[in-house]
């Protein structure tokens, strides 16, 4: 069977001061924060670069829709169009279309409780 998920590729939450959240995090915990939060850097055990986000969003946030929740998680995935195949297959619900950048592909399901769930195959040396 094929690798499926590989990583943790981000944390994404909603909260009423982003800005302040941000703040708070690089004074307190030391976060190398920017407009989109902090990204942590890493090594496989290839030895690649890889990467990993913590992001606060604003808390009328559309990007977790249809979803309520306050948070979703992001998985760091390989061969995310053949995944996509295997979860439809498996009946998982996949959530609008595959959007593809020049850091990866981005794709989205829901899990048995109906949390969002954001899957990214990374190019992680588009931010080196």
């Amino acid at each position: 069977m094929k690798k499926r998920v590989t990583g943790i590729g981000g944390v994404f939450f909603k909260t009423k001061d982003p800005k302040a959240t941000k703040q708070w995090y690089k004074k307190h915990l030391g976060f190398n924060t920017d407009d989109y939060g902090c990204t942590f850097w890493w090594k496989d055990k290839e030895g690649n670069d890889c990467s990993t986000q913590w992001s606060p969003f604003s808390e009328d946030t559309e990007y977790f829709q249809p979803v309520q929740k306050d948070f979703m998680f992001n998985y760091r995935v390989e061969h995310l169009k053949e995944l996509l195949e295997t979860l439809k297959d498996e009946g998982v619900t996949i959530v609008g279309d595959m959007q593809e950048f020049e850091y990866g592909k981005f794709a989205w399901i829901l899990d048995n409780e109906g949390n969002k769930i954001e899957l990214w195959e990374p190019i992680d040396r588009a931010f080196l």
